[in-house]
């Protein structure tokens, strides 16, 4: 195992004995508020999902970046730290610990979807194909 699968499965663990919904630097948003700040404009969309998740229907201009695999984890650098960031998942769940996770790398301003793309789907919210 090498060194960064290790911290990252430390981080998991850590991440699993404390709650992860908000932190002082980001929050849990919900489908309306998501969609206000989508509205900004100038936004990191990020859909953490896997590739098959995320072609049966994500955000439009969303970005896939995997969380489970270490997709994300890996593009980190290639990503503007200071841009505020949207992250969302099937249930809120992966992109929970994926904004904490880039709080704690130096992201300044990160939010996720509370609920995922399954409460943007119950609150009529469009989906690209």
């Amino acid at each position: 195992m090498t060194a960064s699968i290790s911290l990252r499965s430390a981080f998991l663990l850590t991440m699993a004995l404390t709650s992860c919904a908000s932190s002082q630097s980001g929050t849990t948003l919900e489908a309306d508020d998501f969609e206000e700040r989508l509205k900004d404009g100038n936004i990191q969309l990020i859909d953490v999902r896997t590739a098959a998740e995320f072609a049966s229907g994500h955000l439009d201009g969303a970005r896939n970046l995997d969380w489970s695999s270490g997709q994300l984890e890996a593009e980190l650098p290639n990503l503007d730290h200071s841009k505020p960031t949207l992250l969302y998942c099937a249930s809120g769940r992966r992109s929970a610990a994926a904004s904490t996770y880039m709080r704690a790398q130096g992201f300044s301003d990160v939010d996720d979807l509370h609920g995922g793309i399954l409460a943007w789907r119950a609150a009529n919210k469009l989906i690209a194909r």
